[in-house]
């Protein structure tokens, strides 16, 4: 009899994609082979996100998916939305196994107390993540030139739309000891950027009266890693510190992912974010002043309960005036048990529709303008492995994408480059 087969679904943010990559590690150590999700499997494992109700949808039609490829495989459903609402994904045809977030990291210890045992319910596991605080490192390593590294989880705000505090419980990390180690592991691979992800990555540390900052001056010490990014980090916690060492720094990249939500401070202070429109717009400047080719990517949301025309306004004002260099634009979408859902004064889906075009239209008007700023520029490109109709892409140290003629000598390679020409994908064109 051969390899049990384990196929891989990750919905979601970067966190479940690091998250799964370490689950994947744990099924090969155990003698699986893992195949893609379009492949017939004995077990399908499926990491969840319920940050949307699109999400949620996705995940139950990939459920029904793998029971159609294999009516006798095991399926198993982890992550947010089994955290969430474990019940509804238990009902579905051929779902064995829903593991929440801490839970998810003893999936194969479920799978063993399935086949050892006659009863054929499915096992729910979802522990307490307001008193279960237990941390679990994770990397993706699927990716050779790049690897995501979770250095923290969970979250300790209540913003009114999100439910990811009841989904991934209290804000919780390692100490920067013990998540140097994992960066080592990293370090002694091929691969060359780091991408430090989590839910909250600027609150790190606080439980270990440890801070974000000294992880990062920590980081920039080990070698064997060319360049390391942070993937998202909230406004209020990106401290002229942080944004004085990352433009020091010869490891840290000049990209920033900074959550907005709203440029309106009415709708910031309904959503209960943590500061205002003037605050966000100093730490641009700020950013700008000591890294001027610095990419500042921003979330979005519109539609949020409430949100007036003159509030929309305000807010594509405040994106259109800055030096946000584009944003990624999410329409509302009520969770239940969030404050917000209890809102009235709901906004027409029409609405949130044209709005989105609006500020999508924008996004892309002020991405074209700095791409725009860098034709003829030199910078250092990490090119990776994917062959897309003979073509191979990679990004600079500032996030701009670029794209050449396949060639697996590029491939982890970092190359000084030269920005010609933007295609009509938005992607440079190059030459060395």
């Amino acid at each position: 009899m051969g390899k049990k087969k384990v196929a891989f679904q990750t919905f979601g943010c970067k966190l479940n994609f690091s998250e799964t990559s370490g689950i994947s590690k744990s099924f090969l150590k155990e003698g699986y082979n893992t195949v893609d999700f379009r492949d017939e499997a004995d077990v399908y494992v499926i990491n969840s996100c319920t940050v949307t109700e699109n999400a949620e949808k996705k995940c139950k039609t990939a459920i029904k998916q793998a029971n159609k490829r294999n009516p006798t495989a095991r399926i198993a459903i982890i992550g947010c939305f089994s955290q969430i609402k474990p019940s509804e994904l238990a009902k579905m045809d051929g779902v064995d196994l829903v593991l929440g977030n801490n839970d998810k990291f003893k999936i194969l210890d479920h799978l063993n107390e399935l086949d050892n045992s006659s009863n054929e319910e499915t096992i729910i596991a979802t522990s307490d993540l307001k008193t279960d605080l237990d941390f679990f490192p994770s990397y993706s390593s699927g990716d050779r030139t790049r690897s995501f590294l979770k250095v923290q989880d969970g979250c300790d705000y209540f913003c009114t739309f999100c439910t990811i505090p009841h989904a991934r419980g209290r804000s919780r990390s390692n100490t920067i000891e013990t998540t140097l180690k994992v960066a080592k592991k990293i370090a002694d691979s091929e691969i060359q950027e780091i991408i430090l992800t989590g839910v909250n990555v600027g609150d790190f540390g606080k439980r270990n009266n440890e801070h974000f900052i000294d992880l990062l001056k920590a980081l920039d010490e080990i070698n064997g890693i060319e360049r390391i990014r942070i993937s998202s980090i909230e406004p209020e916690l990106l401290s002229n510190e942080i944004i004085h060492f990352v433009a020091n720094s010869n490891k840290f990249l000049p990209h920033f992912h900074i959550p907005l939500q709203s440029g309106s401070k009415r709708i910031l202070k309904e959503m209960k974010r943590k500061y205002t429109p003037t605050l966000f717009a100093d730490r641009i400047l700020t950013i700008k002043k000591l890294i001027p080719n610095c990419l500042i990517a921003a979330d979005v949301i519109v539609g949020f309960p409430g949100e007036s025309d003159a509030d929309f306004q305000e807010s594509y004002e405040f994106i259109r005036d800055s030096e946000i260099t584009y944003t990624h634009v999410f329409s509302y979408s009520a969770r239940p048990g969030t404050i917000a859902s209890r809102i009235d004064n709901k906004i027409p889906k029409e609405e949130i529709k044209e709005r989105s075009r609006k500020l999508q239209q924008l996004s892309n008007r002020k991405k074209l303008n700095f791409y725009n700023q860098h034709i003829g520029s030199k910078l250092n490109v990490l090119f990776e492995a994917n062959n897309s109709h003979s073509f191979m892409h990679g990004f600079t140290e500032n996030y701009i994408k670029v794209k050449t003629n396949y060639s697996s000598d590029l491939i982890n390679k970092i190359i000084e480059v030269t920005l010609i020409k933007i295609d009509k994908e938005g992607i440079f064109e190059i030459e060395f």
